[in-house]
């Protein structure tokens, strides 16, 4: 007997994600703390594909690597 598909709440992740979060993480280690606007701008996140910024910023907070902060920017760890 087949196995059901996975919930839509599992989270899926393609090296294209792992590749956008590395991008997030050497930005905010580049640049310093940055608001979610300042890191969408300096990674051009207006040509991602719709809400990937979103859900790779998400994903690197979820996995320990990126950390908000009480200021409302986000920091690299």
């Amino acid at each position: 007997m087949p196995m059901p598909p996975p919930s839509p709440s599992t989270d899926r992740r393609d090296r294209h994600t792992f590749h956008e979060m590395g991008q997030i993480v050497r930005a905010l280690e580049s640049r310093g703390p940055l608001t979610p606007e300042a890191l969408g701008e300096a990674l051009g996140a207006e040509f991602w594909e719709a809400g990937r910024f979103e859900r790779a910023v998400a994903l690197a907070v979820a996995d320990g690597l990126v950390q908000r902060t009480d200021e409302g920017t986000l920091a690299a760890v």
